[in-house]
C-alpha cells in the first residue's frame, strides 16, 4: 500500500465512516489508489487506529458509486476506468450543469460575480504554481458556486457523485500543456454568460466548457500508456 493515512486525525465525536469515506474516495479519484488496485481495509483501519467496521461501511458506499468493486476470492479493488461509465458521467453532468448555469444567470448579482472572479484568481495562481490538486479543488469550487447561485441546494451533491468517473481522469489531464489555461478561459466565458443575464448564453458557455473537457478526457484515455487501464 503506497498511501499513508497515519498522519490524519479523525474526530471521534463524529461518525467515523462519514470521515473515512471522503479520504478513501479522494485516494481513488486522485489516482493514489490506481484502477484495479487492492484496497486493504485492514491496513487502512490500522493506520487510522479504528476497527474495520467503519472502513468497510465507507468502502460499501464507494461500491454503490461504482468506484470500488468486490471480486470474489480476489478482495476489494478500485474499479477500473470504464469508457461507458465515463461517457454516462459526462452526459449526466452536462445536463445538470447547463441547467444550473441557466438558472444562475437569472440570479446573478455583483456579489456573485465577485465571488466567481475570486475563485478564478485562486485557480489561476494554483495553475501558475503547478499545484494541480489545488487547481482541481478550485475548479470544483467554481462549479459548486454556480450551483449555489442557481438556488438549487441539492444539485451539487448530485453532480459530485455523477462526475466521479470523470474526476479520475482530471489528475491525468491537468498537467498537460495548455489544458489548465484553456479551462481558465472557458470559466471566464461562463462568467460573461452569467453576467449577461441570458440563460441560453450561460448554458451554452457551460456546454462548450464541459464538451471541451470531455474531448480532452477521451484524448488522454486513448493516448499511449493509458488505455490499458480502460475497460472497453
Amino acid at each position: 500500500m503506497a498511501y499513508d493515512l497515519s498522519a490524519l486525525r479523525l474526530d471521534r465525536s463524529r461518525p467515523l465512516r462519514e470521515q473515512i469515506y471522503p479520504m478513501v474516495r479522494g485516494l481513488i479519484l486522485s489516482g493514489a489508489i490506481g484502477p484495479g488496485e487492492i484496497i486493504d481495509e485492514k491496513a487502512i483501519a490500522a493506520q487510522l487506529s479504528v476497527s474495520r467496521t467503519p472502513v468497510r461501511e465507507a468502502v460499501k458506499r464507494l461500491a454503490d458509486e461504482h468506484l470500488v468493486e468486490v471480486v470474489a476470492q480476489s478482495g476489494t479493488r478500485a474499479a477500473r476506468v470504464d469508457r461507458k461509465a465515463i461517457e454516462e458521467s459526462f452526459l449526466i453532468r452536462r445536463a445538470l450543469e447547463m441547467e444550473s448555469a441557466a438558472r444562475a444567470a437569472g440570479q446573478m448579482r455583483q456579489a456573485h460575480a465577485d465571488r466567481l472572479h475570486d475563485i478564478l484568481a485562486r485557480h489561476a495562481r494554483a495553475v501558475d504554481q503547478r499545484q494541480f490538486a489545488d487547481a482541481i479543488a478550485r475548479d470544483d469550487e467554481f462549479h459548486r458556486a454556480i450551483s449555489e447561485i442557481s438556488d438549487l441546494p441539492r444539485l451539487w451533491s448530485t453532480i459530485e457523485i455523477s462526475k466521479a468517473q470523470l474526476d479520475r481522469c482530471r489528475h491525468m489531464m491537468l498537467p498537460l500543456a495548455g489544458q489548465a489555461e484553456a479551462t481558465l478561459e472557458q470559466h471566464r466565458e461562463i462568467i460573461r454568460g452569467l453576467n449577461s443575464g441570458d440563460p441560453a448564453r450561460a448554458a451554452a458557455a457551460m456546454k462548450a466548457h464541459l464538451d471541451a473537457a470531455y474531448r480532452s478526457t477521451v484524448a488522454v484515455l486513448d493516448g499511449p500508456g493509458l488505455n490499458q487501464a480502460v475497460a472497453d
